[in-house]
């Protein structure tokens, strides 16, 4: 898994690319979250539209972000999610946990609502 960090639309939009199994690059991604939120840079879209396959350390390591995100007092959510992502998370019923949306447009205005 490969991840780049953007600041768009008043929220930091983090793409993930590639396969999200957990491991080393989980711990980053993580390291990446906690640097975020020191910096109180609290809402953040994860966009999943390149992500090709996800396990469930990938699901942990989105759960977990979400959590450190929503205890500072901000928020992940998540964007573009690909057809297997998207089928991946109805059938865990993360569906319902996270917040999605079709762009990072919709996702980042949604913090505005919230």
């Amino acid at each position: 898994m490969n991840y780049s960090v953007d600041e768009q639309y008043n929220a930091v939009i983090i793409t993930l690319k590639g396969n999200v199994m957990g491991g080393p690059t989980a711990t980053k991604f993580q390291e990446t979250i906690n640097t975020l939120k020191e910096e109180g840079k609290l809402n953040v879209v994860v966009n999943l539209a390149k992500v090709r396959i996800m396990n469930s350390s990938g699901l942990g390591m989105l759960i977990s972000a979400m959590t450190s995100m929503r205890n500072a007092g901000g928020d992940l959510r998540l964007s573009n999610p690909a057809s297997k992502i998207r089928s991946l998370l109805v059938i865990t019923k993360l569906i319902t946990v996270f917040e999605h949306f079709d762009s990072d447009q919709e996702a980042a205005e949604s913090f505005k609502t919230s």
